[in-house]
């Protein structure tokens, strides 16, 4: 503050800035604008100074600070390496967001696991029965035929206690509570009288009673159509136990459907083929595409500051895969046994295709071929929680040690080593032609048509002793009074070539150990001429041959239904 020469202030103060460059640079940063005074003198404005000392405006700026080669400004010297944090922080942070996003496909990965390990839900044909539930007419109460005029006994309000036995009844009129209870049942008695009449009143109403009967036509309508309903499905259920095509067909591929629900977001449908020849369903399921399964673990940033993925073993990728291959695989292999209450299917065939729109022919990853028994035998999925995450294996589980996986090999099923090499494995049957191969059935299939056809002939007590995918090794007994009596041991093969002397002569040697009486060689093929010869000897009368044409005789003579074996 300056004062005058009387000792007195003159109203002007001096102030003193730190730096002549100070208050310039805050004006600077907050973008502030010139100011003019008055009196013609000026404040600092950006890029500027004071001007009140006749200089040309410009800011002098301090060395080391607001000069080109102070610190903090860009054109200084330590801007680089402000610069080269600032990137580095960058990076890192996009790296950071990188290894959620592969962490959320981990994750997702894990939730698929869980949800394709539930069990499903038989869609038999008990649970796909409706239930016709009649609905009221709106304007009916709960007991409008019975419905009788409000009394005012049923409203009054309870009379308070006379504390008095001598006083009378003028003593509850001066009760102001009671006095309002009586004035509100009176009200609510009225209201409910005016309805009353309103509801008898409109009983006799042209409008009510159209009303009314088109309210009962909806509900025959209703009715009508879940009566229809049941009844096809009850024609479809005997057509099932007929063991029709359609119908098993349409049975389990609404089961199939059923059990996806739990996975509507993972493309793996599956069809349904039904071959009455050997009551075998053959499932053909849609394998999820391999990007499914995270390539990566993430990423990290390298010592140069770039963004480097970071990959998955491919072992660890290729379990994975095939774990949730596995899951699918047994949801709809439970789902077909869960739905055969009255056990038509004799067996099932699951094969596993990869679909890749870059290749013409789809890829085999997974197959199985199990009989009734062998279903029954296994439970196709984990007990209890379907997915428990244990602490020393993270997520994944090796491929040998997981269940799912474990138990599809049970059933024997054949699996990929490495689905990312398109390593495929050989279906265990295909569905193709209307009338099926003896070549394209499965082994199941193939023991199961020989023993349905060989136990209508006569053979009982039938025991298998070896089986493979090429035939089949077993003994049986028949009837004394039957067209096979006796004690017998079958062979049975599909061949392409002709059989020669030495399958007679090993067939002979398993007769005599077997302590039976007849042997039989049966083969979708030929036999040699050689063999012809040698059953006609006596030593070998007791060898019985059917060939190809034999076969489709016994099937359409027992079975009714036709096989080409190929001969």
């Amino acid at each position: 503050m300056q004062y005058s020469a009387d000792g007195q202030s003159d109203g002007t103060a001096t102030v003193q800035f730190p730096r002549p460059g100070f208050l310039a640079s805050v004006f600077r940063d907050l973008g502030a604008e010139e100011d003019r005074q008055p009196d013609g003198a000026a404040t600092a404005r950006p890029g500027g100074g004071p001007s009140g000392d006749g200089a040309s405006g410009a800011a002098r700026p301090e060395p080391g600070l607001d000069g080109p080669d102070g610190p903090g400004r860009p054109g200084s010297a330590e801007a680089g390496p402000d610069e080269a944090v600032a990137a580095h922080a960058r990076a890192a942070t996009l790296t950071h967001h990188r290894t959620l996003t592969v962490q959320a496909e981990h994750d997702r990965l894990a939730d698929l696991l869980r949800r394709a390990a539930l069990p499903v839900s038989a869609m038999d044909f008990e649970s796909q029965l409706r239930h016709y539930q009649p609905r009221p007419y709106p304007a009916d109460g709960p007991a409008a035929e019975a419905e009788s005029e409000p009394r005012w006994e049923d409203f009054a309000p309870v009379e308070p206690p006379v504390a008095d036995p001598e006083s009378g009844p003028s003593r509850r009129l001066l009760d102001s509570g009671y006095q309002r209870e009586l004035a509100q049942a009176r009200l609510t008695h009225q209201r409910a009288l005016r309805e009353w009449r309103t509801r008898r009143a409109e009983a006799g109403n042209p409008d009510a009673d159209e009303s009314r009967r088109a309210h009962e036509a909806a509900e025959e309508a209703r009715a009508r159509v879940v009566r229809e309903y049941n009844e096809s499905l009850e024609e479809c259920r005997r057509a099932y136990r007929l063991a029709e095509p359609a119908a098993v067909e349409s049975l389990l591929e609404r089961a199939l459907a059923a059990a996806e629900t739990t996975t509507q977001d993972l493309p793996a449908s599956c069809r349904a083929v039904f071959r009455p020849l050997t009551r075998t369903a053959v499932l053909d399921l849609d394998l999820p595409p391999l990007d499914l399964v995270p390539s990566l673990t993430g990423y990290r940033l390298s010592p140069g500051g770039d963004i480097v993925p970071v990959p998955r073993a491919d072992a660890d990728r290729a379990t994975d895969y095939l774990r949730l291959v596995a899951r699918l695989a047994l949801r709809a292999l439970q789902a077909a046994d869960a739905v055969d209450t009255d056990e038509i299917l004799a067996g099932v065939v699951l094969n596993g295709w990869l679909r890749d729109p870059a290749t013409a022919e789809p890829l085999c990853l997974v197959s199985v071929d199990a009989d009734r028994d062998a279903l029954a035998r296994t439970r196709l999925l984990p007990p209890g929680t379907p997915y428990e995450e244990r602490d020393d294996e993270g997520v994944y589980a090796d491929a040998e040690q997981d269940e799912a996986l474990v138990r599809l090999r049970q059933l024997g099923a054949a699996v990929t080593p490495d689905p990312y090499d398109r390593a495929g494995v050989q279906p265990a049957a295909r569905t193709g032609a209307t009338v099926p191969a003896a070549a394209d059935l499965s082994a199941n299939e193939f023991a199961h048509l020989v023993r349905e056809l060989l136990t209508r002939g006569g053979i009982a007590q039938w025991s298998v002793r070896l089986r493979g995918p090429a035939g089949l090794v077993a003994t049986g007994e028949g009837a004394p009074g039957s067209a096979l009596p006796g004690r017998w041991v079958v062979w049975a093969s599909r061949d392409t070539a002709s059989i020669g002397v030495e399958q007679i002569e090993t067939l002979a040697e398993a007769v005599g150990e077997e302590s039976a009486e007849r042997g039989l060689r049966l083969t979708t093929g030929r036999f040699a001429e050689e063999v012809l010869d040698l059953t006609a000897a006596e030593s070998h009368r007791h060898i019985h041959l059917i060939d190809g044409d034999g076969v489709r005789e016994l099937a359409h003579t027992h079975l009714g239904l036709p096989v080409a074996t190929g001969s």
